[in-house]
C-alpha cells in the first residue's frame, strides 16, 4: 500500500511537472501584434511570428510581441519661420512598423523604437520645412507645409523601417508679440478701408451735389426763357396745375368737405 501511494505520488508530480513545462514552452499572440524569439545562443531570430499561440523552448527562448497596429504620436516643435518668428507646431503621426522587419528594429532600437526615432526626425523635417515659410504663409499655406512634412516624413521614416498611414499639422501658434502684432494690422487695414469709403462716399455726394446744381441752374434758364418769350402766361399756367392738383388731393381726402361758394351751411332747407 505504501509503495503505490509513493508511485501515485511520483505519477502527480511528473505530471505537474510535464505540465509546467508544456505550459512555459507556448505563448500567444494576440490580434494586431507580431512576435520574434530570443534565443540564448543564437540571438534575435529573423522568422516573425503571427497570431496565435507558438511553441519556444523554455529558458534558453523568450518572445518579444510587438504591437503592429497604427499607433498616434504627437511630435511638438518650436522652430523660427523664414521671416525669423518663432512658430509653435505639432504634427500627429499614426505609424507603425514594418512587420517584416520587426527583427531589425529590435535589434537596432528595441522595443520603445517610436520614441527614439519619430521626436528626431520630426524635429529634423519640421524645422526644415518651416524655414521655407514666411509667418503669414504658414497660415495661409498650411495645406502644402502638412503635405511637405508628409512627404519628406515618409522618406525619413522608411530609413527606419516605419511606415506612416498618417501625417496632421494639428497646432500652429505664434508668438504673443506677432500675435499682437497681427490684431493690430488687421485693425489698421479696417480703418483704412473706412476711411477710403468716407472718401469715396464724399466724392459721390459732391458729384451729385454738382449735377443737382447744373440742373436747376438749367431749369431756371429754362424758366427764365419762357417768360421772356411768354410774359405770365407761364405763371398762370402753373397756378392752374398747382391749383388742380390741391383741389384732387383735398376731394379725396374723407376728412374734408367741400362747401359750395354762394350757399349756406343749411344747404336752403325749408323751416
Amino acid at each position: 500500500m505504501a509503495a503505490l501511494l509513493t508511485r501515485i505520488g511520483w505519477l502527480g508530480a511528473t505530471l505537474a511537472f510535464g505540465g509546467a513545462v508544456v505550459q512555459g514552452a507556448l505563448y500567444n499572440v494576440e490580434g494586431g501584434h507580431r512576435a520574434v524569439i530570443f534565443d540564448q545562443f543564437r540571438g534575435v531570430q529573423e522568422k516573425v511570428e503571427p497570431e496565435g499561440t507558438h511553441f519556444l523552448i523554455p529558458v534558453v527562448q523568450r518572445p518579444i510581441i510587438f504591437d503592429v497596429r497604427s499607433q498616434p504620436r504627437n511630435v511638438p516643435v518650436t522652430t523660427p519661420s523664414k521671416d525669423l518668428q518663432n512658430v509653435n507646431i505639432t504634427l500627429r503621426i499614426l505609424y507603425r512598423p514594418k512587420i517584416e522587419k520587426i527583427s531589425w528594429i529590435y535589434q537596432n532600437y528595441g522595443e520603445d523604437y517610436a520614441n527614439k526615432v519619430l521626436p528626431s526626425i520630426g524635429h529634423e523635417i519640421l524645422k526644415a520645412v518651416v524655414a521655407q515659410f514666411d509667418a503669414a504663409e504658414l497660415i495661409t499655406q498650411r495645406e502644402n507645409v502638412s503635405n511637405q512634412c508628409r512627404e519628406e516624413l515618409n522618406v525619413r521614416a522608411a530609413d527606419f523601417e516605419i511606415i506612416l498611414d498618417d501625417i496632421s499639422i494639428t497646432h500652429l501658434t505664434f508668438s504673443q508679440e506677432f500675435t499682437h502684432a497681427v490684431e493690430l494690422k488687421q485693425v489698421a487695414q479696417q480703418d483704412a478701408e473706412r476711411a477710403r469709403f468716407d472718401v469715396e462716399r464724399a466724392e459721390q455726394e459732391k458729384i451729385a451735389a454738382v449735377v443737382r446744381a447744373e440742373g436747376d441752374s438749367r431749369a431756371a434758364q429754362l424758366v427764365s426763357r419762357a417768360l421772356s418769350e411768354s410774359g405770365t402766361g407761364l405763371i398762370e399756367l402753373r397756378k392752374i396745375e398747382a391749383s388742380k392738383d390741391i383741389a384732387t388731393t383735398l376731394s379725396r381726402s374723407r376728412n374734408v368737405t367741400y362747401l359750395p361758394g354762394g350757399q349756406n351751411v343749411l344747404m336752403n332747407l325749408q323751416s
